[in-house]
């Protein structure tokens, strides 16, 4: 599980190196690094350490991105949580943790939770939502939207 939020609520400061080998591996994280270092006009050597950084800092993570779908998973959804404030992160840690979660972030607005759930099918997540969901104190209600069909998931932006 990776987690975005740095110890003490730190992010990482990239420089405008790091950020051009941030969009390079955003476009194709397949590609060489004697490629971005050709294009960047820097050496191989200096982008390979720059990520390799950047991956061990958290800040970039190369994953083969799948469709949900494709790999069997008919019924992802998003679920907005309310909860008890004071079991916030207690809570959103312990969602985190769950399997067939694959999204979880802390939200101002009608809800303070919003994750998103990768199900086999209605009854894995009728499962997940009465089993998994329920046992976890602070929970005070969920709202589930049922995904019917991905539009566009990106993991480009700021990559232009």
């Amino acid at each position: 599980m990776r987690s975005l939020q740095q110890p003490g609520g730190r992010r990482p400061v990239l420089d405008d190196l790091d950020k051009s080998i941030i969009k390079a591996l955003q476009l194709d994280g397949r590609r060489p690094y004697a490629q971005i270092g050709r294009q960047l006009k820097v050496p191989e050597a200096t982008v390979r350490q720059r990520a390799e950084r950047l991956i061990t800092r958290g800040v970039v993570q190369i994953v083969g991105v799948t469709d949900p779908l494709a790999m069997g998973f008919q019924q992802p959804a998003l679920i907005g949580l309310k909860v008890d404030a004071g079991r916030l992160d207690r809570i959103a840690e312990q969602i985190a943790e769950l399997e067939e979660v694959t999204y979880v972030v802390i939200t101002a607005g009608r809800y303070d939770l919003f994750c998103e759930v990768v199900c086999v099918d209605n009854e894995h997540l009728l499962r997940v939502l009465t089993e998994r969901f329920a046992s976890i104190d602070g929970i005070r209600s969920t709202e589930t939207l049922v995904e019917l069909r991905f539009v566009k998931e990106s993991y480009q932006w700021g990559a232009r």
